[in-house]
């Protein structure tokens, strides 16, 4: 039988109509699981974007959207957005090359002193410049730090190191520990390149890959949405590789601040760093291949009704994709993402259905967004957020449904995003509908708010929030094992003691956001002075 057979014959299935301890299912319950024996069966092999499974899946969340009686959101009047895709990654070592006033070229040597990037944008990447250290590479005025202050990079490669302080906020430290966020800074301030270097490790600090695993893996390939010229999107100054501290030392040879120093300094909890400009220039020379692939987000509308709120669009989002199948070790290989997201993708079809049902049409505009590629970077978020099937400027909030752990009854919720926003009224009355209370981020240290299709309309202005169920009672042993032994790995399957009934509160709650997003008078704004609405210059409250 041919996978699109098994595909087929799986929605023949009814609907399994008991838990796993024998007591009967309501219809709603029910409902939610058959979405999720079929998206996370093993016919699906994992729903990985740019797969033929994971076309199957678009084509069953577009069956299911047509059901609700939802209008089609995607190209050419249909519920698909089509999604042009690149799988692009390091063809060859590479060349860096150290340059001093004093001393003859030095080739650095692969594996030992640098592993290259690929470039998403080029083919061929080819930079000879001074270097600059600019410790994190960081600019955040509310902490008051400014990497930079005091040197001019136009025309230079930056040299920084990972992460972010320690004293930085949850979230804040996630976002600026963001390769991505330290190049765009650098492309701002004028760099044409951009190199990390390896961070010294400490018996109490061995976090992170080691620089031989790096050279191991550095030609993996990584994903992104393709342009029309067929290379992939990018931003920001090229990272051009990771220099280790063998590669490092080389280079802060002859530097005002030596290696050994800048070494030590960064295994201090709160490092302090000065620009230094290097005695010397670093010319690159990298090459990247390209395979073009493509996939599609799936898009329904329950359109507003309201002659003005009507223009405006609320957005619900889930990624329906995950990361496939294996491709190497025994036993199960299939990467099934039962919780991690095909129940993010059931909440989103029941949601619909509770829309229309309700025989009340919503103010607002409403849309339900089923993304592509999330586990590949938000890809498909994205892809949306830069070709929008509606004007941006329309789009007023999005609420994300992004792998809610079901496997026990909970007493509260944490919603990221909430404080940001006149979004935190709305959650912290929904949440108190259903009879649970509101609980802050319990681990702040994972950046959970920038990690999710959620940030992609962040970084467009728009508020956005992302519901989890809490850690109270049972919550924090359940999430702490699923993480452990679920998260990422085909164990993530419906093998787990998945409550439905938890699913259905899941959806009522998120529910109960949206339509009163949906429907107040006032559109949602910004906190006055929060960090990401003022960076993304998103409407703030007065």
């Amino acid at each position: 039988m041919s996978r699109f057979a098994a595909a087929l014959a799986l929605l023949a299935l009814p609907a399994a109509s008991f838990a796993a301890d024998d007591t009967p299912l309501t219809p709603a319950e029910s409902a939610m699981k058959a979405h999720v024996l079929f998206l996370a069966s093993d016919a699906m092999r994992g729903r990985e974007a740019g797969s033929p499974e994971f076309d199957i899946a678009a084509q069953y969340v577009a069956a299911r959207f047509f059901a609700a009686g939802l209008k089609p959101g995607g190209d050419n009047g249909g519920y698909l957005q089509n999604v042009p895709l690149v799988t692009y990654k390091a063809n060859g070592q590479g060349d860096f090359i150290w340059s001093s006033a004093k001393d003859a070229p030095q080739p650095l040597v692969f594996g030992e002193d640098f592993v290259p990037s690929a470039n998403p944008a080029a083919e061929e990447t080819s930079v000879s410049a001074p270097v600059v250290f600019v410790g994190h590479g960081i600019v955040a005025p509310q902490y008051r730090i400014d990497d930079y202050k005091g040197v001019d990079v136009r025309g230079k490669i930056v040299a920084f190191f990972g992460g972010a302080p320690k004293g930085f906020g949850g979230e804040e430290r996630a976002y600026f520990g963001s390769g991505a966020t330290k190049a765009a800074i650098a492309a701002d301030h004028g760099a044409v390149g951009v190199v990390m270097l390896e961070t010294p490790r400490t018996a109490s600090n061995t976090r992170g890959p080691g620089f031989a695993r790096m050279a191991q893996y550095y030609d993996n390939p990584r994903m992104t949405w393709a342009t029309p010229e067929g290379m992939g999107s990018a931003s920001g100054a090229p990272m051009l590789g990771t220099v280790s501290q063998t590669g490092a030392a080389k280079m802060f040879a002859g530097a005002k601040t030596s290696w050994t120093r800048i070494a030590a300094e960064i295994q201090k909890d709160a490092p302090v760093f000065k620009p230094v400009a290097l005695a010397g220039s670093l010319s690159v020379a990298t090459k990247t291949s390209f395979t073009p692939a493509s996939s599609s987000n799936v898009i329904g509308i329950i359109p507003g009704t309201d002659p003005a709120l009507g223009k405006q669009v609320v957005v619900l989002s889930a990624h329906l994709d995950h990361l496939g199948v294996r491709s190497a070790g025994e036993g199960d290989r299939i990467n099934n993402g039962a919780l991690d997201n095909a129940i993010g993708i059931a909440s989103l079809i029941e949601e619909a259905k509770r829309f229309v049902a309700s025989g009340q049409a919503p103010k607002r505009t409403v849309m339900f967004l089923a993304v592509t590629g999330e586990e590949k970077g938000l890809v498909g978020s994205d892809y949306f957020a830069n070709h929008p099937t509606v004007p941006l400027k329309s789009i007023v909030a999005d609420v994300n449904l992004d792998m809610p752990i079901l496997t026990y009854t909970f007493e509260d919720m944490i919603v990221f995003g909430a404080e940001r926003s006149t979004l935190g009224p709305i959650v912290r009355d929904a949440v108190a509908q259903i009879g649970v209370s509101l609980s802050p981020d319990p681990m702040p240290e994972q950046g959970i708010f920038v990690r999710s299709d959620h940030f992609r309309f962040v970084q467009k202005g728009i508020p956005s929030v992302f519901l989890w169920p809490g850690q109270k009672g049972p919550g924090k042993a359940a999430v702490d094992h699923f993480m452990s032994t679920n998260y990422h790995r085909p164990s993530d399957d419906l093998s787990q003691p998945i409550l439905w009934d938890q699913g259905i509160r899941f959806v009522d709650v998120n529910y109960r956001i949206a339509r009163a997003i949906a429907d107040s008078p006032m559109r949602p704004m910004w906190n006055k002075g929060d960090y990401f609405g003022t960076t993304y210059k998103g409407l703030m409250a007065k």
